[in-house]
This record gives structure tokens, sequence and C-alpha cells, in this order.
């Protein structure tokens, strides 16, 4: 076999340029019917809040579009893909270049290295703007789609507890002693279990120790009456360090920044596989564009009228999405300690890798 896999620059770059176009065509597509979908949905929810209008709704479509975009790419390279192969052999051009001397691997080179370089740059897209994104977005939907306050460091949905009682919040914002909290209830209880009292306040400081609710109302639930309280410390028994460990979620870390939290984690004694499967499947997620180019290789051989070229571009599409279904039944299972974290992401991209393979080699080579 002839290991060349590049043997014409106009033939490599003939490739590219049609596999990109189609992938770029793919993707808008889908980004735009999810997005009209998912606004359809969300926007009853966004204008309830007083003083939101369509400025509103185009800040929500600007968020959500990264996420979209970064969560269905690789559906977008396997659409693609099979496009561009079923395009290829309908018109006999997979014949040609294999009558021509290239291999089937010479024929897939140029797909595979096109999605090698969309894999680079997802990943820079999901590290630079897809995490920012996530986590502006979910401050935003935590407060109702309310006005939130422009830290970089909101955090969104926490839940601590003190001994018996429980603390909650919606959003939080800044570190150490700095830290504020909004949306916030504290949930006071007996030894077994029973709610005996809950407070709720708009906002809440750290008071050194405990946390200082303001303008706070109490419910007593046995005799459900309720009694606004102007100042109370609550929770003398967490920390700033308890809050921010509370809640670490990866959508919205950075790969640097996600490193640091499984450290700070492993300092406390806790388990960070969950953190430590979605940090490897930073790296696997977007390196599964690679894959798809050899998954949906067996819709670009065989004779176009031998009538199984549709049978064949079905299969592809089955091994594609076959492989997502794996690749987050894996991460699933990591995430709970069922697979070591690495194995949990890469366990995936391997065996289906051998699986294209396989059929690429026994079939074509």
């Amino acid at each position: 076999m002839n290991l060349d896999f590049l043997p014409s620059r106009t033939l490599t770059l003939y490739l590219a340029k049609m596999f990109l176009t189609r992938i770029a065509a793919v993707l808008v597509m889908l980004v735009l019917v999810l997005m009209m979908m998912d606004l359809l949905s969300e926007s009853g929810r966004i204008l309830a809040s007083p003083g939101n209008g369509q400025a509103e709704l185009l800040t929500y479509a600007a968020l959500r579009v990264p996420q979209l975009a970064a969560r269905f790419l690789p559906y977008a390279v396997l659409l693609a893909t099979l496009i561009t192969l079923v395009g290829l052999n309908q018109n006999s051009e997979v014949i040609a270049m294999k009558a021509s001397g290239l291999s089937a691997h010479q024929v897939l080179a140029p797909l595979v290295l096109t999605a090698a370089a969309i894999s680079l740059v997802s990943f820079a897209f999901n590290e630079r703007v897809v995490t920012r994104s996530n986590a502006t977005l979910k401050a935003w939907q935590a407060n109702d789609y309310g006005p939130v306050p422009p830290d970089s460091g909101v955090r969104a949905n926490i839940y601590v507890t003190d001994g018996p009682d429980i603390l909650t919040a919606a959003t939080v914002t800044g570190n150490g002693p700095a830290m504020r909290m909004t949306g916030v209830t504290y949930y006071s209880r007996s030894p077994d279990g029973m709610i005996v009292d809950r407070y709720n306040a708009a906002t809440a400081s750290f008071a050194a120790p405990g946390w200082r609710l303001a303008d706070a109302r109490r419910l007593e639930v046995q005799s459900a009456s309720s009694t606004a309280i102007p100042a109370l410390v609550v929770g003398r028994g967490i920390t700033p360090q308890q809050i921010e460990l509370a809640k670490v979620d990866p959508d919205t870390r950075s790969f640097w920044a996600l490193s640091n939290s499984i450290a700070r984690y492993e300092e406390a004694g806790r388990n960070s596989d969950e953190l430590k499967a979605t940090w490897w499947h930073k790296i696997s997620g977007p390196l599964s564009a690679v894959l798809m180019p050899v998954l949906g290789s067996i819709a670009a051989f065989g004779l176009a009228r031998s009538g199984q070229l549709f049978v064949r571009a079905l299969i592809g599409m089955a091994l594609g999405f076959a492989y997502f279904v794996v690749d987050n039944a894996a991460l699933a299972m990591g995430g709970f300690g069922g697979y070591p974290p690495f194995l949990a992401a890469f366990a995936p991209f391997f065996l289906f890798l051998l699986i294209g393979e396989t059929m690429l080699i026994r079939t074509e080579e």
C-alpha cells in the first residue's frame, strides 16, 4: 500500500474545500433550526421578566448559538462526510481516484486532515467562547432572566449543608470574604431532618463566621406564620471555600481552570472522578470530528449503480450516531466511578476508530 497519503496537492485542496463548505452549510442549517425551536420554547420565560424585550431575546440567541455550534459540530462533520462521499461516489470520482492508483486511505486523507484542523479550532472555540457563554447564560437563567451582576465568577444554583441545615443560592459572585449571594434560602432542620424554619433573603454576605441575610423573611413551618427579620446570621459553619467547592460546573470552566478545580478538590479530599472525566472529554470531544470521515467512509466505496449506496450511507450514519450514544454513556459511567476518567473519555473514540479502520481495510484495502 502506498504510504504517501497526500500524493496530489490539487486533489487535496479540492476535497478539503468541498468537505469544508459542506460542514459549514450543515452546521449553519442545524444551528438555525435548533435556535428557532429553542427561542420558541424560551421566549415566554425571557419576556416574563420585567423590562425584557427584543434586546434580551437577541442576547439569549447570542449566548445560545455558541453552545449549539459546539455541541452539534461533530454531527455536522458526520453529515457533511456522508454528503461529500455519496456525491463523489455518484459522480464516479471515487472510481477515477482509485483507477489512478490511490488507496482508500489516500482518498480519505484530505477529509481527515480537514477534520483534524476543525478539531483544533473547536477546542479553542470551546475554551474561549463556549465556556464563557455557558457561565453567563446559566447565571442569567438562575436569576429568571433578570439583571445579573457583571462578575466573571458568577456561579449558579449553589447547595451546601451546615450539619442538618441547608443553604441554597440562585447565584454567587466574588471569592473569599467578598463573596455575595442572591436568591438565598436557608432551611433550619431538626436532628431527624424535619424542616423547622425557612429563611428567604434577596442577598447574603459573609459575616466571618456565617452569612448575613439582608431583609430576611422567616417562615415557621409548624405554625405557618411569616415574620420579617431585618438582619440575621445563619450557616456559621459554612465557609467561602465550601461555597467555591460546592458546585464546579465543568461546562463553564476552561481546560486550565478545571485543572485547578480538580487540584483543589483533591486537596480537600473530595472525589474528583466526574471532573476528571469531563476534563479529558474536553480533548476527546473535539477530537471526535477526526473520527467521522473514517466512520462515514463506507459511503465512499462500492458501485453507485449497485443499489447499495443508500444502504451504505445509512450504515455510516448509524455508526456515527452509535459513537455519540456510547460516548455519552461512557462519560456518565465515568462520572460516578464506573470507568476510570481517561477510559471514559477516550475508550469510545479508540473503539470506533478500530471499527472504522477494520471495515475500511477489509473491504477496500
